[in-house]
């Protein structure tokens, strides 16, 4: 398809752009964000192909920004009847208002993906036979195995940003997704384990025979440990995190908490600390766009800022926020390329795009020697944070006993609690081998999702508190 965007309009750019100047005289901001994309999903249950989709959508948003008030509205008419309908709405923010429209982003030449489009390649049957190969291999691999689920995605977007004083951005973003998981079961027992790899590329390594069945192998491996574990204590205790996909706690417990908008409304546990000690010495976080690839990656934001490496955390010292070109301006601050959008139909806000812990000294195997007793939590599933407070729940999916620095039984039900400032206090210890995830990172804030990475490497952290099922 022509990834021209303003060509799929049914008028000429001149009119376009003359809408767009009008509704933005006087505000601070805003822009006309037209959006395609495509995506495709395929999964695989019980033996069968149980669900497929395709879909295609197309549409704009358009943003003006006055102070703290922003006028948004969105249609999928690629029209100018529809854009001048929008333009109404949204004027309606600047009336009676006098900004002073901020200058555009600065350009960088740099790419991080390539523009290929991923849904083609392998073929609809190509892809079916693949996850009907994963599900016979898995069944072969071990009689306990009860049930197997895997999929396989792919999107497709590109993006057009135009802005009133004449500068326009353009970004190809794609992506793909393999997901693997299995339950097995042992009389009325049963448990579960899973695998997931993804990033802003072709399929390509991910389905090579070689890598999916590492992927398989390593889902069946974790399900076949919880089917061993016993039930996790409970009580205060050191706990042991695993490198690379741990790093969600980081990313829900303190990223979050270092967002703009949080902390410009003061509703962040992190408001007001900027320069203050809010970790242990030697802990340093870093929002980093600027991966090549990676799932939770950027050429631009959706605002047409280029994606950073932005330092948060130096030190134990907080150095910086996530910002949205609102909140930064409102806050004295420069945009760090975090203003994301689910799709044209959301307002863009400060979000994460691969967020991480730098490495320290330490091997992974001094750490779990230092530990008395404790628990090793190697992958997490779901949590929960209050941004507000800090405090944090997070449910491990693999973890197990440490006994006088061994590795112990595995164990089910190991929940840890704490507070997101209070936790980074308590990092003891910092390993020398600092991971990524394997791209499989969504997040959610204010009704919108957008893919992200994380990351950490192995951690110590002191007096932590464990909920389990032992008292």
């Amino acid at each position: 398809m022509n990834t021209d965007l303003i060509k799929l309009f049914d008028s000429d750019e001149a009119a376009i752009r003359k809408v767009l100047a009008q509704t933005l005289s006087g505000a601070d901001d805003g822009e006309l964000f037209i959006e395609h994309s495509q995506s495709e999903a395929l999964s695989f249950d019980n033996g069968r192909l149980k669900g497929g989709s395709f879909n295609t959508d197309q549409g704009f948003g358009l943003r003006a920004v006055a102070g703290e008030a922003v006028g948004y509205a969105h249609a999928g008419d690629l029209s100018l009847a529809a854009l001048k309908r929008a333009a109404d709405a949204v004027g309606a923010v600047t009336r009676g208002y006098s900004g002073s429209y901020a200058a555009a982003p600065q350009r960088t030449n740099k790419k991080l993906y390539g523009d290929e489009n991923p849904i083609g390649e392998p073929s609809f049957e190509a892809k079916v036979s693949l996850l009907t190969e994963i599900d016979a291999y898995l069944r072969a691999k071990d009689p306990k195995v009860r049930q197997v689920t895997a999929s396989i995605a792919a999107s497709w977007q590109v993006v057009d940003i135009l802005r009133a004083d004449g500068e326009r951005m353009h970004d190809i973003r794609p992506m793909t997704r393999l997901n693997i998981s299995v339950v097995v079961g042992d009389g009325d027992r049963q448990e579960a384990g899973s695998y997931g790899v993804g990033g802003r590329r072709g399929f390509g390594d991910f389905i090579a025979t070689d890598n999916w069945q590492r992927g398989a192998d390593e889902a069946l491996r974790q399900a076949l440990v919880n089917l061993e574990a016993i039930d996790a204590p409970a009580g205060t205790m050191d706990v042991v995190l695993s490198s690379g996909w741990p790093g969600v706690m980081l990313h829900e417990a303190v990223g979050h908490g270092l967002e703009g908008d949080f902390n410009r409304k003061k509703t962040s546990a992190f408001a007001g600390l900027m320069g203050q000690t809010v970790a242990a010495k030697g802990v340093t976080v870093v929002d980093d766009g600027t991966i090549e690839a990676r799932r939770g990656s950027l050429t631009i934001d959706d605002e047409g800022t280029p994606s950073g490496y932005n330092v948060l955390i130096d030190d134990g010292k907080l150095t910086g926020y996530m910002q949205d070109r609102q909140n930064a301006r409102l806050m004295g601050m420069k945009a760090t390329g975090n203003g994301r959008r689910e799709s044209y139909a959301h307002v863009p806000m400060p979000r994460m795009t691969n967020t991480y812990m730098l490495g320290g000294d330490k091997s992974p195997e001094e750490i779990i020697a230092s530990v008395k007793k404790g628990i090793y939590a190697v992958s997490f599933g779901g949590g929960q944070v209050d941004i507000t407070s800090g405090k944090f729940v997070f449910g491990c999916t693999e973890a197990y006993l440490i006994d006088n620095g061994k590795i112990g039984a595995p164990v089910k039900g190991a929940m840890l609690i704490g507070n997101g400032p209070d936790a980074m206090q308590r990092i003891t210890m910092i390993g020398n081998d600092m991971k990524l995830d394997t791209g499989m990172g969504n997040c959610g804030k204010g009704g919108q999702w957008v893919p992200v990475g994380v990351g950490q490497p192995h951690l110590r952290m002191n007096d932590m508190t464990v909920g389990g099922t032992q008292a």
